[in-house]
């Protein structure tokens, strides 16, 4: 029986990735905290869907990045655009054995080995409302801090949306 808690010895697994996109997802990440921006997963958004990747930059701009791992993954999924009402930019992220062609020309695309990560197209900008973007910070930041907490007490994690 396979266990619903976050692993301490890999805090990218809480059981809805694939090997494959936790890869994509390091990548990216790593790429991230090299720009200075900061970077959380499986962040639950106010209409309910969890963006894969969500960043915050210096100047407080917000990214989300849609990770997919195969052709199927990227063909089934077509809430994408929803994305684009809580970030500034908004891109997809994929592997070298995805080919780049499939992702649309409106999204910024990201490349990621896993060890690192490369932006080969910018994202268009969009920039959020101040009253969306305190409220997808907050968001933001309610989900770093209870991923903290739940790092170092694993016993008091909750079921929280955040």
């Amino acid at each position: 029986m396979q266990s619903n808690r976050v692993r301490l010895d890999d805090p990218l697994a809480d059981g809805r990735q694939s090997d494959t996109a936790t890869m994509v997802w390091r990548g990216v990440a790593r790429l991230f905290r090299q720009l200075g921006y900061a970077s959380v997963g499986e962040v639950v958004l106010a209409s309910g869907r969890r963006a894969d990747l969500m960043a915050v930059g210096p100047k407080g701009e917000i990214w989300i990045v849609e990770v997919k791992s195969s052709i199927a993954d990227f063909r089934a999924d077509r809430k994408w655009p929803g994305y684009r009402d809580f970030c500034d930019r908004f891109f997809f992220a994929s592997h070298a054995e995805v080919p780049r062609g499939i992702f649309p020309e409106e999204a910024g695309f990201i490349l990621s080995d896993g060890f690192f990560a490369d932006i080969l197209r910018e994202a268009p900008e969009h920039k959020l409302a101040g009253a969306r973007r305190k409220a997808v910070t907050l968001r933001f930041a309610q989900a770093a801090a209870n991923r903290l907490h739940d790092a170092l007490d694993p016993d008091a994690r909750s079921d929280a949306a955040f």
